[in-house]
């Protein structure tokens, strides 16, 4: 599997993003300091939460001609919890996969928890964990 870094950078259009209109009415929105995959310098960007998909831009004007910098598809996330005593900076939190762990600052502590608490929502609603397919109708395997 593709880091989901490598996966997110440089520019994105609609095609790249599954068809979601991240320029209207997002679940969530704001500004996040997030840290780079190789050069692990920190950058102001405005983010948007919207059908299980994080977008960051480095403008928070967005409108359907905007250019996407990454998009991150929460339902391959596991997590989302602060992160300050792994950073040693405040109002920070992660978001992690599998195989990696993303990192990101917040505003304020408020801003922190309605983030967490926002794609925590969006992980368990994208959650691809069990699928229709995957669930097995007991009563159906019954003998009767």
């Amino acid at each position: 599997m593709a880091s989901l870094w490598r996966a997110a950078i440089g520019t994105a259009n609609i095609d790249d993003v599954g068809g979601v209109e991240f320029w209207t009415n997002p679940e969530r929105t704001g500004w996040l300091t997030k840290q780079g995959e190789y050069i692990k310098t920190w950058r102001r960007r405005w983010f948007v939460l919207k059908q299980g998909k994080l977008f960051w831009f480095k403008e928070s004007q967005i409108t359907r001609a905007s250019k996407t910098r990454g998009v991150i598809p929460v339902n391959n996330c596991l997590t989302v919890k602060g992160a300050e005593d792994v950073l040693n900076k405040q109002f920070a939190f992660e978001l992690s996969t599998s195989r990696e762990t993303m990192y990101f600052i917040a505003d304020s502590e408020k801003e922190k928890e309605e983030w967490i608490n926002s794609i925590g929502r969006s992980i368990v609603q994208h959650s691809r964990s069990v699928t229709d397919s995957e669930v097995v109708d007991y009563d159906s395997k019954r003998s009767g």
